[in-house]
């Protein structure tokens, strides 16, 4: 199974669910690639890590594929490694 359906299926049986993530900006999409060692999901973003655009792709992005109601980026928002908190309706 595809990471992101794994990741949709578990936030829809949850309701609520915390994640921690890598990214990768300026990639040439955006897109879940890679469950690291240490349990966080490796994230590339096509947006530049300038001005939070970075940040705004990732919260989109993750609201999109995982059909989530409610993304906010807990801890991380300077830095690659990111705690993001996410929420079903």
């Amino acid at each position: 199974m595809e990471l992101t359906e794994t990741l949709k299926n578990t936030l829809a049986s949850k309701k609520d669910m915390y994640l921690t993530v890598r990214i990768v900006p300026k990639s040439p999409y955006t897109k879940i690639v890679d469950v690291m060692t240490d349990g966080s999901y490796k994230i590339r973003v096509a947006a530049p890590p300038t001005d939070g655009k970075a940040n705004a792709a990732l919260v989109r992005f993750l609201k999109k594929e995982l059909c989530a109601s409610d993304v906010v980026i807990v801890s991380g928002k300077m830095d690659r490694v990111k705690l993001i908190h996410l929420k079903t309706a």
